[in-house]
C-alpha cells in the first residue's frame, strides 16, 4: 500500500467532510447525545468545507493510502482564547481513520504543519486536545508543545474539557 500526501482544493470538500465524520465519531461519538454530535457535525458541511478550502488564510494537506483518503491536517487563522508572542497559527484539525493510526501518517501530517507554519511566518501554533486523549496529548507533546490552559469544546450543548497547548515553530 502507498501512502501519498498532497494539499487539498475546492475539488476535494466532500472527501475532507466524509473522513472528519467519519473519524471524529470512531475516537468520540460514544462521548456525546446523538443530538449533540449531529448538532456539531452539522457545522462542518461539504459547503463549509468548501469555503475553508478556498479561503488562503488555511492550509491542507491530505494523506491518501493508494488513492483513498485516510488523514488530513487542516491549519487556520489563530481563534482560541490565548496570548500570542508573535504571529500564530492554529493546528485546527488532525484526523485519521481508525485502521491508519500507528501507520506513520499522524507524523508526517504534523511535520507538513509545522513546516507550512513556518513558510507562512508563524512563530507559535496553537492546538486544543481533549483532556482525556491521552495518545493524541503525548504524540504533541513530542513536538514540543506544551500546556497553556483549558479550553471548553462545545459539541452540541455539551462543553468537553479540553486543553489548549503550544509549540514554537
Amino acid at each position: 500500500m502507498t501512502i501519498s500526501y498532497r494539499s487539498c482544493g475546492i475539488p476535494d470538500a466532500g472527501a475532507l467532510a466524509a473522513l472528519f465524520r467519519e473519524s471524529f465519531c470512531s475516537t468520540f461519538a460514544h462521548l456525546y447525545r446523538p443530538e449533540d454530535l449531529e448538532a456539531f457535525l452539522g457545522k462542518f458541511s461539504r459547503e463549509v468545507w468548501e469555503s475553508e478550502l478556498a479561503d488562503e488564510h488555511y492550509a491542507f494537506q491530505l494523506a491518501e493510502a493508494d488513492g483513498k483518503p485516510v488523514g488530513f491536517a487542516k491549519l487556520g487563522p489563530p481563534s482560541l482564547p490565548v496570548e500570542t508572542c508573535g504571529h500564530a497559527i492554529e493546528l485546527r484539525q488532525l484526523y485519521l481513520l481508525h485502521d491508519w493510526r500507528g501507520a506513520g501518517i499522524a507524523h508526517a501530517l504534523m511535520d507538513w504543519a509545522i513546516e507550512e507554519a513556518r513558510v507562512r511566518g508563524a512563530q507559535e501554533m496553537f492546538l486544543t486536545v481533549y483532556t482525556d486523549n491521552h495518545r493524541a496529548k503525548r504524540f504533541y507533546q513530542r513536538y514540543g508543545f506544551e500546556e497553556v490552559g483549558p479550553y471548553k469544546f462545545m459539541v452540541g450543548t455539551q462543553a468537553d474539557e479540553d486543553i489548549i497547548m503550544r509549540a514554537c515553530v
